[in-house]
């Protein structure tokens, strides 16, 4: 075989290489393809993973998810029903049911996703601006507290709390997926599911609810305060008559105590008089010397005084037998 033969032979096992490689493609489980010939799509969406045949150079192929997708939209500033002026963020799951359909009208993930602003945006603010505050945050299973918790919160917020919950944040979650529904098939896109992620006030609207908020917990306070302080005063008023209760029980018992140890003093002192009415003389001239003296004082006493008599009687006076 000469050198051209080879060379045309290698060329045109390149061609049936290329050829092939270009006839078959390959599908990853969970995607769907669509197969496009000149622009336009040929055929049903192939949905089964595996080893897939088209044709080569003409036809290309078109991969899309076949799982759950994520949308999650912008917060929107809505008007309620009540014209409360509030932060609305929401989020979806959707699928593309129709590749084909969803190539022809959107084409790409990104535009379905600016369809999806707009419908879901759109039927999110006629169901928001239709509806109380109230509906957006509570559920239909709400219910009206009782007892002290509902006497703790101002007049006008007990109002609200008492409201009834006709349709609740399901049924109006509901409500939005069923009126999204109705316009997303005709794009190739299933709506799975709709939900409110979070609700808030604007920013000037806190303001005001923060401060009333804070007026409210202070008032509960000072409530709470008074009544303390009440309750501190009566304590404190009864303790104090306790104490002077106790305080004149004492001072009483005390008293007789002391009554009873004079009386007995008394008696002793007077046992003591009647036995040696001398000794007991002595003793008190004693003490009225002791008591009568400082040390700035001088006592001048004469041999004539009861002092010196007693110490003269002492000394004169001796024990019988005793020598002189």
């Amino acid at each position: 075989m000469n050198t051209a033969a080879k060379v045309g032979l290698g060329v045109l096992t390149m061609a049936i290489l290329l050829t092939l490689s270009g006839s078959f493609y390959t599908l990853e489980e969970g995607k769907q393809a669509i197969i496009v010939q000149f622009g336009r799509p040929v055929g049903a969406a192939v949905t089964e993973a595996g080893l897939h045949v088209k044709l080569p150079f003409v036809q290309e192929v078109r991969r899309f998810e076949k799982r759950l997708l994520i949308w999650d939209g912008d917060p929107n500033q809505i008007p309620t029903k009540g014209r409360e002026f509030i932060w609305v963020d929401t989020t979806a799951r959707w699928r593309i049911a129709d590749a084909r359909k969803f190539l022809e009208n959107v084409a790409t993930e990104a535009g379905a996703r600016s369809r999806l602003d707009d419908i879901i945006d759109s039927v999110v603010r006629d169901q928001v601006s239709a509806s109380e505050l109230v509906e957006l945050v509570r559920s239909a299973s709400w219910e009206v507290p009782e007892g002290e918790v509902l006497e703790e919160v101002p007049a006008e917020v007990r109002e609200e709390l008492k409201k009834q919950v006709t349709r609740g944040r399901e049924e109006l979650t509901r409500t939005i997926l069923a009126e999204a529904r109705r316009v997303i098939p005709q794009y190739g896109i299933e709506l799975v599911d709709v939900r409110i992620k979070r609700l808030n006030y604007i920013e000037s609207v806190q303001e005001k609810v923060y401060a009333r908020m804070i007026s409210e917990r202070k008032r509960i306070a000072a409530r709470f305060r008074s009544e303390g302080e009440g309750r501190s005063a009566e304590i404190l008023g009864t303790m104090e008559k306790e104490l002077r209760q106790i305080r004149s029980v004492a001072y009483r018992r005390a008293q007789e105590i002391r009554g009873k140890a004079d009386a007995e003093a008394t008696r002793v002192y007077g046992d003591a008089y009647n036995r040696n009415p001398e000794f007991y003389a002595f003793s008190r001239t004693l003490e009225a010397y002791k008591e009568g003296q400082n040390k700035n004082s001088v006592l001048i006493l004469t041999t004539d005084s009861d002092y010196y008599r007693y110490l003269k009687d002492t000394g004169t006076r001796r024990p019988p037998g005793a020598a002189r």
